[in-house]
């Protein structure tokens, strides 16, 4: 997993560094307590209507998706996750960082992550 300052890298020029290595790209929507950013996950990576909304369901339902992205053909995904600075300080901050993480080794070059501090 990558960490951008939003100060440096703009949304666009993310999004264009990902184009231009080949890959799709797919953003997570800025959320500032735990529930709201697991929901915004849940959200943009259509997870099923059963996600449980805690970190159990966001690692479960990662390594599915992680899965199906292998599985469909497509250019690889990088999801772009904004993170303000009212959530880094979460403690679960660190935990939803080590998922993605582990979510990235377990899908190899199909799915990346980047986390874009705004």
């Amino acid at each position: 997993m990558k960490i951008y300052s939003g100060d440096t890298w703009t949304l666009e020029e993310l999004r264009e560094q990902v184009a231009d290595a080949g890959r799709r790209s797919l953003l997570v929507p800025a959320a500032d307590s735990k529930k709201s950013v697991l929901a915004a996950f849940g959200e943009a990576l259509d997870f099923p209507e059963h996600f449980g909304v805690n970190l159990d369901a966001l690692n479960d339902s990662l390594h599915d998706f992680a899965d199906a992205i292998s599985d469909d053909g497509a250019k690889p995904l990088t999801v772009i996750w904004q993170v303000p600075a009212a959530f880094r300080g979460d403690r679960s901050f660190g935990v939803i960082c080590e998922i993605l993480q582990e979510a990235e080794s377990y899908a190899g070059k199909d799915l990346a992550v980047i986390a874009v501090l705004v």
